[in-house]
Protein backbone atom coordinates (compact mmCIF):
# COMPACT_ATOMS: atom_id res chain seq x y z
CA UNK A 1 0.00 0.00 0.00
CA UNK A 2 1.40 3.45 -0.85
CA UNK A 3 2.27 5.74 2.19
CA UNK A 4 1.56 8.93 0.14
CA UNK A 5 -2.21 9.43 -0.12
CA UNK A 6 -1.61 11.02 -3.10
CA UNK A 7 -0.45 8.41 -4.65
CA UNK A 8 -3.31 6.11 -3.19
CA UNK A 9 -6.28 8.36 -4.89
CA UNK A 10 -7.43 7.83 -8.08
CA UNK A 11 -9.98 10.11 -9.96
CA UNK A 12 -12.49 8.47 -12.22
CA UNK A 13 -12.68 10.87 -15.26
CA UNK A 14 -16.33 10.10 -15.73
CA UNK A 15 -17.17 12.62 -17.81
CA UNK A 16 -18.22 13.05 -21.71
CA UNK A 17 -15.09 14.66 -23.64
CA UNK A 18 -11.71 15.61 -23.41
CA UNK A 19 -12.84 18.99 -22.64
CA UNK A 20 -14.25 19.04 -19.34
CA UNK A 21 -11.81 16.32 -18.42
CA UNK A 22 -8.93 18.65 -18.98
CA UNK A 23 -10.92 21.47 -17.04
CA UNK A 24 -11.49 18.70 -14.27
CA UNK A 25 -7.88 18.23 -13.78
CA UNK A 26 -6.58 21.52 -14.06
CA UNK A 27 -9.55 22.70 -11.51
CA UNK A 28 -7.62 19.29 -8.89
CA UNK A 29 -4.34 20.62 -10.02
CA UNK A 30 -1.09 19.39 -8.31
CA UNK A 31 -2.94 17.79 -5.38
CA UNK A 32 -4.12 14.75 -7.41
CA UNK A 33 -1.66 12.46 -9.08
CA UNK A 34 -3.94 9.45 -10.75
CA UNK A 35 -6.75 9.78 -13.16
CA UNK A 36 -8.67 6.80 -14.29
CA UNK A 37 -10.43 6.86 -18.22
CA UNK A 38 -13.19 5.33 -18.35
CA UNK A 39 -14.86 3.62 -21.34
CA UNK A 40 -17.20 6.93 -21.42
CA UNK A 41 -14.87 9.25 -21.54
CA UNK A 42 -12.52 6.94 -24.04
CA UNK A 43 -15.19 6.50 -26.29
CA UNK A 44 -15.32 10.12 -26.93
CA UNK A 45 -11.75 11.24 -26.55
CA UNK A 46 -9.35 7.88 -27.29
CA UNK A 47 -6.13 7.77 -27.03
CA UNK A 48 -5.68 12.33 -27.16
CA UNK A 49 -7.35 12.11 -23.35
CA UNK A 50 -4.21 9.64 -21.68
CA UNK A 51 -1.91 11.71 -24.23
CA UNK A 52 -3.38 15.34 -22.52
CA UNK A 53 -2.86 13.32 -18.82
CA UNK A 54 0.17 12.14 -19.54
CA UNK A 55 1.22 15.66 -21.08
CA UNK A 56 0.38 17.30 -17.46
CA UNK A 57 3.02 14.98 -16.01
CA UNK A 58 -0.46 12.35 -14.14
CA UNK A 59 -0.60 8.97 -13.57
CA UNK A 60 -3.27 7.16 -16.05
CA UNK A 61 -5.61 3.96 -15.06
CA UNK A 62 -6.99 2.67 -18.88
CA UNK A 63 -10.12 1.39 -17.19
CA UNK A 64 -11.27 -0.42 -20.18
CA UNK A 65 -12.21 -3.72 -18.64
CA UNK A 66 -11.16 -5.48 -21.74
CA UNK A 67 -12.91 -9.21 -22.25
CA UNK A 68 -12.67 -10.64 -25.64
CA UNK A 69 -10.25 -13.12 -27.72
CA UNK A 70 -6.81 -13.52 -26.24
CA UNK A 71 -5.40 -11.70 -29.01
CA UNK A 72 -7.57 -9.19 -28.89
CA UNK A 73 -7.05 -8.48 -25.30
CA UNK A 74 -3.46 -8.86 -25.52
CA UNK A 75 -2.89 -6.51 -28.72
CA UNK A 76 -5.02 -3.65 -26.88
CA UNK A 77 -3.42 -3.82 -23.65
CA UNK A 78 -0.43 -3.41 -25.53
CA UNK A 79 -1.79 -0.38 -27.27
CA UNK A 80 -2.60 1.12 -24.18
CA UNK A 81 0.48 1.03 -23.02
CA UNK A 82 2.01 1.73 -25.72
CA UNK A 83 0.20 5.86 -25.09
CA UNK A 84 1.77 5.47 -21.34
CA UNK A 85 -1.13 4.17 -19.62
CA UNK A 86 0.44 3.45 -15.58
CA UNK A 87 -2.08 0.48 -14.82
CA UNK A 88 -4.18 -1.52 -17.74
CA UNK A 89 -7.71 -3.87 -16.19
CA UNK A 90 -9.18 -6.73 -18.00
CA UNK A 91 -11.84 -8.98 -17.14
CA UNK A 92 -10.30 -12.20 -15.21
CA UNK A 93 -13.71 -14.14 -17.21
CA UNK A 94 -11.53 -13.90 -19.95
CA UNK A 95 -9.95 -16.54 -19.02
CA UNK A 96 -6.84 -18.03 -18.42
CA UNK A 97 -5.50 -17.55 -21.88
CA UNK A 98 -6.35 -14.41 -22.13
CA UNK A 99 -4.25 -13.48 -19.52
CA UNK A 100 -1.41 -15.41 -20.08
CA UNK A 101 -1.00 -13.94 -23.41
CA UNK A 102 -1.38 -10.39 -22.63
CA UNK A 103 0.53 -10.63 -19.53
CA UNK A 104 3.57 -12.77 -21.65
CA UNK A 105 3.00 -9.68 -24.28
CA UNK A 106 3.82 -7.14 -22.42
CA UNK A 107 6.75 -8.81 -20.71
CA UNK A 108 8.19 -8.85 -23.91
CA UNK A 109 7.42 -5.78 -25.56
CA UNK A 110 7.70 -3.01 -22.81
CA UNK A 111 10.73 -2.02 -20.85
CA UNK A 112 10.59 -2.06 -17.17
CA UNK A 113 10.01 1.71 -16.69
CA UNK A 114 7.09 1.42 -19.97
CA UNK A 115 5.28 -2.26 -18.91
CA UNK A 116 1.60 -1.06 -16.98
CA UNK A 117 0.33 -2.76 -13.86
CA UNK A 118 -1.81 -5.30 -15.56
CA UNK A 119 -4.83 -6.09 -13.34
CA UNK A 120 -8.00 -8.23 -13.34
CA UNK A 121 -11.43 -6.89 -12.60
CA UNK A 122 -13.03 -9.87 -9.71
CA UNK A 123 -16.37 -8.61 -9.26
CA UNK A 124 -18.49 -5.37 -10.52
CA UNK A 125 -19.31 -2.95 -7.49
CA UNK A 126 -22.80 -2.82 -9.12
CA UNK A 127 -23.18 -6.54 -8.69
CA UNK A 128 -26.22 -7.99 -7.15
CA UNK A 129 -26.43 -11.36 -8.69
CA UNK A 130 -23.22 -13.70 -10.23
CA UNK A 131 -25.89 -15.06 -12.80
CA UNK A 132 -29.43 -14.50 -14.01
CA UNK A 133 -30.68 -17.54 -11.35
CA UNK A 134 -28.71 -16.89 -8.29
CA UNK A 135 -29.70 -15.51 -5.06
CA UNK A 136 -28.67 -11.96 -4.64
CA UNK A 137 -25.40 -11.00 -3.85
CA UNK A 138 -24.43 -11.18 -0.07
CA UNK A 139 -21.20 -10.02 0.86
CA UNK A 140 -19.69 -13.08 1.88
CA UNK A 141 -20.58 -14.45 -1.56
CA UNK A 142 -19.50 -12.04 -3.28
CA UNK A 143 -16.13 -11.93 -1.24
CA UNK A 144 -15.47 -15.88 -1.65
CA UNK A 145 -16.48 -14.85 -5.60
CA UNK A 146 -13.60 -11.93 -5.67
CA UNK A 147 -11.16 -13.99 -3.81
CA UNK A 148 -11.44 -16.89 -6.41
CA UNK A 149 -11.36 -14.86 -9.24
CA UNK A 150 -8.15 -12.78 -7.67
CA UNK A 151 -6.23 -15.95 -7.08
CA UNK A 152 -6.92 -17.37 -10.64
CA UNK A 153 -5.20 -14.03 -11.93
CA UNK A 154 -2.51 -13.91 -9.22
CA UNK A 155 -1.77 -17.47 -10.46
CA UNK A 156 -1.48 -16.39 -14.36
CA UNK A 157 0.65 -13.68 -13.67
CA UNK A 158 -1.86 -10.32 -13.30
CA UNK A 159 -0.01 -7.95 -11.00
CA UNK A 160 -3.19 -7.07 -8.57
CA UNK A 161 -6.83 -7.11 -9.25
CA UNK A 162 -9.65 -4.65 -8.81
CA UNK A 163 -12.44 -5.65 -5.85
CA UNK A 164 -14.82 -4.41 -3.68
CA UNK A 165 -14.23 -3.76 -0.19
CA UNK A 166 -15.84 -6.78 1.24
CA UNK A 167 -13.19 -8.78 -0.69
CA UNK A 168 -10.31 -7.10 0.24
CA UNK A 169 -9.25 -8.88 3.33
CA UNK A 170 -9.67 -12.43 1.74
CA UNK A 171 -7.72 -11.54 -1.29
CA UNK A 172 -4.56 -10.13 0.76
CA UNK A 173 -4.50 -13.37 3.07
CA UNK A 174 -4.75 -15.87 -0.46
CA UNK A 175 -3.14 -13.54 -2.92
CA UNK A 176 -0.20 -11.89 -0.07
CA UNK A 177 1.27 -8.55 0.60
CA UNK A 178 2.51 -7.62 -2.88
CA UNK A 179 -0.65 -8.45 -5.03
CA UNK A 180 -1.80 -4.72 -5.72
CA UNK A 181 -5.77 -4.06 -4.52
CA UNK A 182 -7.65 -1.37 -6.36
CA UNK A 183 -10.69 -0.56 -4.79
CA UNK A 184 -13.44 1.26 -6.31
CA UNK A 185 -16.98 1.85 -4.96
CA UNK A 186 -15.37 4.78 -2.85
CA UNK A 187 -18.13 6.97 -1.11
CA UNK A 188 -16.58 9.24 1.79
CA UNK A 189 -19.10 10.05 4.24
CA UNK A 190 -22.48 11.35 3.62
CA UNK A 191 -22.45 10.70 -0.63
CA UNK A 192 -24.88 9.37 -2.39
CA UNK A 193 -24.06 5.34 -3.28
CA UNK A 194 -25.79 5.85 -6.69
CA UNK A 195 -25.70 2.41 -8.82
CA UNK A 196 -22.77 1.33 -6.55
CA UNK A 197 -24.25 -1.88 -4.52
CA UNK A 198 -20.56 -2.53 -2.52
CA UNK A 199 -19.22 1.02 -0.78
CA UNK A 200 -16.78 2.04 1.13
CA UNK A 201 -15.22 5.64 2.74
CA UNK A 202 -11.66 6.00 1.62
CA UNK A 203 -10.35 5.62 5.29
CA UNK A 204 -11.62 2.03 5.86
CA UNK A 205 -11.11 0.92 2.14
CA UNK A 206 -7.28 2.30 3.24
CA UNK A 207 -6.94 0.24 6.19
CA UNK A 208 -8.43 -2.70 4.78
CA UNK A 209 -5.09 -3.22 2.78
CA UNK A 210 -6.10 -1.20 -0.76
CA UNK A 211 -3.42 -0.02 -2.85
CA UNK A 212 -5.37 2.39 -4.53
CA UNK A 213 -8.84 3.24 -4.18
CA UNK A 214 -10.83 5.45 -7.40
CA UNK A 215 -13.26 8.28 -6.43
CA UNK A 216 -15.80 9.62 -9.15
CA UNK A 217 -18.86 11.60 -8.12
CA UNK A 218 -17.84 12.76 -5.08
CA UNK A 219 -15.74 14.67 -6.77
CA UNK A 220 -16.42 15.51 -10.66
CA UNK A 221 -19.85 16.00 -9.38
CA UNK A 222 -18.70 18.23 -6.88
CA UNK A 223 -19.34 22.17 -6.78
CA UNK A 224 -15.90 23.08 -5.71
CA UNK A 225 -13.96 19.18 -6.59
CA UNK A 226 -10.92 20.87 -5.50
CA UNK A 227 -11.65 20.88 -2.02
CA UNK A 228 -13.46 17.75 -2.66
CA UNK A 229 -10.37 16.22 -3.54
CA UNK A 230 -8.29 17.67 -0.84
CA UNK A 231 -10.62 16.54 2.07
CA UNK A 232 -10.42 12.69 0.87
CA UNK A 233 -6.70 12.83 0.86
CA UNK A 234 -6.96 14.60 4.06
CA UNK A 235 -8.99 11.71 5.33
CA UNK A 236 -6.33 9.45 4.64
CA UNK A 237 -3.36 11.04 5.97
Amino acid sequence: MACDPRDTLVIALDVDGIKPATELVDTIGDQVLWYKVGLELYSAGGPDVVKMLKDKGKRVFADLKLYDIPNTVSRAALRLANLGADIVDLHIQAGWDAITKTVKLLDESCTPEQRPHLIGITVLTSATKLDQDDEPLTPSKMALEAVRRADLGRRAGLDGVVAPTPAVAGIREKCGPDFSLLVPGIRPQGSAVGDQKWVATPSSAVAAGARWIVVGRPINASDDPNRAAAKILEEMS
